[in-house]
Parts: structure tokens; sequence; C-alpha cells
């Protein structure tokens, strides 16, 4: 008789998925890692660049890449498979870091910023895709709670350690080391499952995807309310967003119903509410109650680790195997501490009230996020896994980059007179659609 070994004690960290899975988070790892570099250094890059009316464009521009890049890739991954997508993918990123890293003026630096932006999606896409083919569907909780501890813990060295380089031997080679790194983790995924589809060339979405990053671009920059005009600027890139991502995102998904844009609805509003309250922390915690930024740093950092733990332990922990039952418990844990933060603005509070509320937020979006990931690529049909997992990034960027543009417009108008009771309120807004973000979460299937 043959014995079988629970589902319990399978892990993607041991036997044949083991290597798979390191080179998963240490992808994962290095691209957030890029990202929270290079808003360390950018006050030395625009220094030394000339760049400062830039500054707003160099964060914008590889998020605007990156929505040209998910449509276009999903396609492409369906027919060909993940394979030529992660080594595409990873060229163009290494491409972009080193243009960027050589760069002699803020103009080519931007450009590099548009590649590595575009690599960037190219690879997350892939990246899920790899892991709906390599992976059993029993672990896929678990690889996705890799992925996010992969994005979320380089929140604890990312900026310290591209300080330290910047200072060392400049903030070029915080660019120009990322290839050597990058070309590493990729081996490790090199021989990784890649499985040609069958599925026929779509309509070109190009056009729309164009529309939709001109969107992102304009709404991220005049959100900075520098620009004559901003506020219908945003008014016209979010328009923008609504006209491309409409045409890019699966027919119907503004309706919520079951399946597919049920996920895509809870996914936009969880992230969008953590995204949203997150902008405001560090002004309340400084203006409200005098912490320095580096203090306020840290209850960021508490954020990062209670979204990982709510991460690892909806993998782990039976009680919470109910997929669609841990993403509507995260939605309403994500809404009571995004809310209980808020009381950051009542005196009378304790302080370390709010930085708990934090932490609950924190662990909320761990315990829906990656499973919303599990739930989406379990509705992809055969050969889709490219489409839907284009569709519930492109979904992300989207929501978040118009969420969190259109509470800069609403804070614009009061920051000169009651930043404080401004900035709370936007906070209790995001706590209201955390608790939106139940309504399509209602209508998921397991």
């Amino acid at each position: 008789m043959t014995a079988v070994v629970p589902a319990a004690v399978e892990s993607p960290w041991r036997g044949r998925h083991g290597r798979t899975t390191v080179g998963v988070f240490s992808l994962a790892f290095l691209f957030a890692f890029e990202a929270l570099a290079v808003a360390t250094v950018m006050p030395d890059i625009a220094d030394e660049l000339d760049g400062l009316r830039w500054y707003a464009v160099a964060f914008a521009a590889p998020l605007a890449a990156a929505v040209v890049a998910l449509p276009v890739t999903g396609a492409a991954v369906d027919r060909l498979g993940p394979g030529p997508a992660l080594r595409g993918g990873l060229v163009v990123f290494c491409l972009g870091v080193v243009l960027a890293g050589l760069a002699p003026s803020m103009p080519l630096f931007l450009l590099g910023r548009l590649v590595h932006g575009y690599g960037g999606g190219v690879l997350g896409v892939a990246l899920y895709v790899l892991i709906a083919q390599a992976y059993p569907e029993r672990l896929r909780p678990q690889v996705f709670a890799v992925l996010t501890m992969g994005w979320v813990l380089p929140a604890l060295v990312g900026p310290v350690v591209a300080a330290w380089v910047a200072a060392t031997v400049g903030w070029r080679w915080v660019f120009l080391g990322v290839p050597v790194l990058a070309v590493a983790a990729w081996l490790l995924v090199a021989d990784a499952p890649s499985r040609a589809g069958t599925s026929r060339p779509r309509p070109a979405r190009l056009p729309f995807a164009l529309l939709a990053a001109g969107g992102v671009l304009l709404v991220s920059v005049a959100g900075q309310r520098t620009l004559p005009l901003w506020p219908l600027l945003v008014a016209a890139g979010l328009a923008a967003i609504v006209a491309g991502g409409g045409r890019l995102l699966p027919p119907r998904v503004w309706t919520l119903r079951a399946g597919l844009p049920a996920v895509l609805g809870t996914r936009a509003a969880v992230g969008t509410a953590f995204a949203a309250a997150e902008v405001y922390l560090p002004l309340l915690l400084t203006l409200e109650r005098g912490l320095t930024l580096t203090q306020a740093g840290w209850v960021l950092t508490v954020g990062a680790l209670t979204w990982s733990g709510g991460a690892v332990l909806a993998a782990r922990w039976p009680l919470l195997a109910d997929q669609p039952g841990r993403v509507r418990l995260g939605a309403a844990l994500l809404a009571l501490g995004i809310g209980g933060f808020a009381l950051v603005s009542v005196a009378a509070v304790p302080l370390v009230v709010p930085v708990l509320a934090w932490g609950c937020a924190g662990f909320g979006i761990g315990l829906a996020f990656p499973t919303l990931s599990v739930l989406a690529l379990a509705t992809a049909e055969d050969d889709r896994a490219g489409e839907v997992s284009s569709s519930l990034q492109l979904s992300d960027y989207l929501a978040n980059s118009a969420g969190v543009a259109l509470g800069g417009v609403l804070f614009a108008g009061f920051a000169a007179t009651a930043p404080v009771p401004a900035a709370t309120a936007l906070v209790v807004a995001a706590a209201v659609l955390g608790a939106l973000a139940l309504v399509p979460a209602a209508r998921l299937r397991g």
C-alpha cells in the first residue's frame, strides 16, 4: 500500500520546487529593493543631473511603462509560455537599470526608468504564470506568500543599504549592481516549467494601453500639485485611466459579478485602501504626534512585517483554509486597522493604539492580497493564465494610481489651513473603501 503524504506537509521550499521558489523570492525581493532604493537616492540623482523638476516623473515613468507591458505580455505568455517572457523581460529590465546608472543627463535617466519599468511589467506577468505552471494548485498559496515576503521585506533593508551604497561608491551603483544579482536570480528559475499555449492572437490593445499609461503618468505628475491647472490635468488623467482601462480589463469587470470581476474589484479596493492610507501615515505621525521621519518609518515597518506574517499564516494555518473566507476576514481587519489608525489625530489616545491598528491593517492585507492572486489564477481557463495575471496587476496599478491621485487633489484644498483634519478624513475614507471591499468579496468563489 502506498503511503499518502498529507498536503500540509508539502513545502515549496523542498524537493523539485525548492530551487524555483528561491528564484521567485529572489526576483521579487530584487524588484522591490530596487524600487525602494531609487526612492532613497533620488534626491542625489536630481541634484547631480539637475533634474529636480522631473522628480515626480522619475517615479511615474516605470509605472506607466509597466501599464503598457502588462496587456501585451499577458497575450504573449499565453501563446509562448512564461520562459521567453522571463528571459526577454530580464534583458529589458537590466538594460533599463544600466542606462539609468550610466545616464549623464536627466532625460536619459528617465529613458532608463521607462525601459526598466517595461521590463518589470513583463517579468511580473511571467512570474505569475510561472507559478501557475510550476506548482500544483495546493501549493500556490504558500508560493504567493513567498512572493509577498519578497515584495515586503526589502522595506526593512532597502533604504539603509541604498544609502550606504550611495555614500560609499555613489548612487550610480545602486543601479549598476542590479544586473548581476538579477541574472543570478533568473538562473534559479531558468529550468522551471514553461509550456506554450494554443490560444490565438487577440486583437491589438496597445492603443488602449498607451492611453491608460498616459493617464497614470498624468495623474502621478499632476498629483504633485506643482503644475498650472493641475486639478484639470488630474481629471484628464483619471478619464484616460477609465477609458483605457475599460478596454484592457475583462468585459463587465465593473459589475463585480462572481468570478474574476469580483476578484479584481476586491483586490483593487483593499490595495487602494492600504496605499491611500499609507501616504498620510508619516504626515500624521510627524505633525500630530511629533515623531521624526525615522520613527514614522518604523511604524511603516510594523505594517510591512504584519503583512508578511498575514500572508504566511494564510497559507499555512488550517483554520484559514477557506480562501474566500480569509479574504473577507482580511478586508474586515484592513478596514478596522485603517480606521483605528485614524485615532492618531486624537491626542487622548495613546500612540500605541494607532501603531497596533496599522499592524492590524497590514495583517489584514496580508491575508487578503496573496489569496486573491490564488483565486484569480483559479478562474483562468486553459492557456489564459497570462491574460488573468496581466488583468490582476493592471487593475492594481490603475486603481492605486487613481485612488492616491484623487486623495491628493482633495488634500490639496485643505493642506495650507487644516492638514491634519484633511489627512485624517482621507484615512477614514480609505477605511471605508476597505470596508466596501466586502461587497465584491461576498461574491468570491473558492
